[in-house]
């Protein structure tokens, strides 16, 4: 192991023999599985645990969905002791040692999402119940991830989930059993509200087009809410199918429509497609009301940036984290990933690979991997040093709180993947917000049945 090694503390767990509880004259069945410490779904008993990641490999996410597991492989390989650590030796915490998790080695399955939620749920279920899972992460698509974390809810595993940017998923849709690291779209309009409007002024006419599932729906709701409180005027709403590619018929309209902005809550091969249609049809050379047309992206990654090309030039939108960041954290990820892959790691990979590690770094923390106790472990907990500033995992919701980035399309990229520059910072405290507001409940600590 090339990083260094670090002691490890364990909670000494006290346990009750069976002759002991007789002895009360209570009926053992009246326990929850909890009382039995190893009694729950996938409790490994050899020397590995297996994790399960579950990404889009084909669909309109099926590039962040390769990043996402070149992300995982790479947050295994250093939880066994392999390579140079990645972020471990930055983590504020001092629980990984490269021993695995617990003394256990690392070892992991594959599935792939299909970008579809049903296809998702099946391909968690399989890794559960075939494979033994005691972990799933991955995702791209909040309908996928809210869908695998009901599902893991049910069963009592823990879902990290990966990029998952809907408001519902830690919102009404949250569950004990599921926990987001990556931001959101109300966060994202706290951000960007700002800045479009300090960019483009006040008296503004919106157009959107919209995913037309839970991520589209919030994305708009938010970015909506943000614009019009800096004076703008939403002109028209239009949902748009997932996996569309031809989107000529939704920008169309846009032309006569008196916008003069076009917003694009669109994402992965989608966002591409219809920020790169919608300069082909001169909306970006075109002016609207005595100004300039704008055409904005909410949420954008350095993969869209790439498949976009030049459309994305000048182009504001929001990002969870970018390769670029100077923070140790961010360097030390970065580096480790480009020496495997030959590439810079997205943000999708990036969430991916810090939630890994903090799964990890729970169940160190609690001693087992009884899912109740690693639950807690996670609920509340404050951590440094994974590239986006002090942390907060909140226990009410189980929505990470953190710095969110502002970004732009570079119009004169140094090279081919220096394609965003972080143009303005939303504070954690400025996107930090009150859970009522999305409603919810998260369920019980009691472990399903898998």
């Amino acid at each position: 192991m090339s990083f260094k090694k670090r002691g490890i503390s364990r909670r000494s767990v006290m346990k009750t023999g069976l002759a002991g509880i007789l002895a009360t004259g209570v009926s053992p069945m009246m326990f929850s599985r909890g009382a039995w410490g190893q009694e729950f779904c996938n409790a490994p008993t050899g020397d590995t645990v297996t994790l399960g990641f579950n990404v889009p490999l084909t669909g309109a996410y099926a590039d962040e969905g390769a990043d996402e597991l070149r992300a995982f492989e790479l947050a295994v390989e250093h939880l066994n002791g392999e390579g140079d650590g990645g972020m471990i030796p930055t983590f504020s915490s001092d629980t990984l040692t490269g021993n695995g998790i617990l003394g256990k080695r690392v070892e992991f399955v594959t599935g792939d999402t299909q970008t579809q939620s049903d296809a998702a749920r099946d391909s968690a279920r399989r890794m559960v119940e075939r494979d033994g899972a005691v972990m799933i992460s991955g995702g791209s698509s909040s309908g996928v991830a809210i869908a695998v974390q009901g599902l893991c809810q049910e069963m009592g595993v823990i879902f990290m989930a990966a990029l998952t940017h809907s408001n519902d998923t830690t919102g009404k849709d949250k569950r004990r059993y599921g926990f987001r690291h990556f931001f959101n779209a109300y966060q994202t309009g706290v951000g960007l509200g700002p800045q479009l409007g300090a960019a483009y002024g006040p008296d503004r006419r919106a157009y959107h087009l919209t995913a037309d599932y839970t991520w589209g729906w919030t994305t708009e709701e938010s970015v909506m809410a943000a614009t019009e409180a800096q004076g703008w005027e939403t002109v028209e709403t239009v949902r748009t199918p997932v996996g569309a590619g031809d989107f000529s018929q939704y920008i169309t309209p846009v032309l006569n429509s008196g916008a003069d902005v076009l917003i694009l809550n669109h994402y992965g091969f989608d966002g591409i497609n219809s920020l790169t249609q919608a300069v082909q049809f001169g909306l970006k050379d075109r002016q609207a009301n005595g100004k300039d047309f704008k055409i904005v992206l909410p949420l954008v990654s350095d993969l869209m940036a790439a498949g976009a090309g030049d459309a994305m030039q000048e182009v504001y939108g929001t990002s969870n984290w970018y390769w670029s960041l100077q923070d140790e954290g961010s360097k030390a990820f970065t580096a480790s990933f480009g020496a495997k892959y030959g590439q810079p790691p997205s943000q999708a990979a990036h969430t991916s690979y810090v939630q890994t590690l903090l799964y990890a770094d729970a169940v160190e923390r609690a001693g087992t991997f009884y899912p109740p106790e690693v639950i807690r472990a996670l609920e509340d907990y404050e951590f440094d040093g994974l590239g986006n500033g002090p942390t907060l995992y909140r226990g009410s919701d189980h929505q990470c709180f953190k710095d969110v980035y502002v970004v732009q399309g570079k119009a004169e990229p140094s090279n081919q993947f220096d394609l965003l520059e972080v143009v303005n910072t939303a504070s954690r405290d400025s996107v930090t917000y009150d859970p009522a507001i999305f409603g919810g409940e998260l369920g019980p600590y009691d472990p399903g049945m898998c």
